[in-house]
């Protein structure tokens, strides 16, 4: 298994906190059992460097096990900020290092 992890990313102004968004995160981590490796954090205070778009920005990540990328996309298809306009998801493997 390698490892990804899932980036969130979502407008300048977006407000995460909702008692009916906070549950849907909740069970969608809980529906990833052991795939879920890390469930990360949420990122409030942001800084960017290079070609990172300007519309959006990190909120969040977390980190998956999956057997490749199809499987770690899978995995995130079912974030519930991707119900809300403006908001993505990033997947990247994880390389490991010597």
């Amino acid at each position: 298994m390698s490892k990804f992890v899932i980036a969130y990313r979502a407008p300048e102004g977006y407000v995460p906190g909702r008692a009916d968004d906070l549950a849907a995160w909740a069970a969608w981590f809980g529906g990833m059992g052991s795939s879920l490796a890390d469930v990360g954090a949420p990122v409030r205070e942001v800084a960017q460097l290079g070609e990172c778009g300007a519309s959006q920005r990190l909120r969040g990540y977390s980190v998956v096990t999956a057997d490749d990328l199809d499987a770690a996309l899978a995995l995130a298809k079912g974030c519930p900020g991707l119900a809300d306009p403006g908001f993505g998801v990033e997947v990247g493997a994880v390389e490991e290092l010597p």
